[in-house]
């Protein structure tokens, strides 16, 4: 499966996103024009899909990586009820 024009439009920005001036939200706005949730439901689907992985491996990898991180350091304060 082929990715769309605006799939592979959020992965260009997220590949790029720091070059751009002002806040990140402000900048999805800006450039793709849909709101943070949006963008963010999308990159997470991207994320799962082999076109995406095909079409930009360093930043499906990276994106990858830090979703494991944040599971794993959710799941560490699950685990530890003195954490609260």
């Amino acid at each position: 499966m082929d990715l769309s024009v605006h799939e592979r439009a959020i992965l260009d920005f997220e590949r790029s996103w720091w070059c751009f001036p002002g806040p990140k939200e402000s900048a999805i706005r800006a450039r793709l024009g849909v709101s943070t949730s949006h963008y963010y439901r999308v990159l997470g689907e991207l994320v799962e899909k082999s076109a995406a992985f095909e079409y930009d491996p360093l930043t499906v990898k990276r994106l990858r990586r830090s979703r494991e991180v944040r599971r794993r350091g959710l799941a560490g304060r699950r685990a530890d009820p003195g954490t609260r």
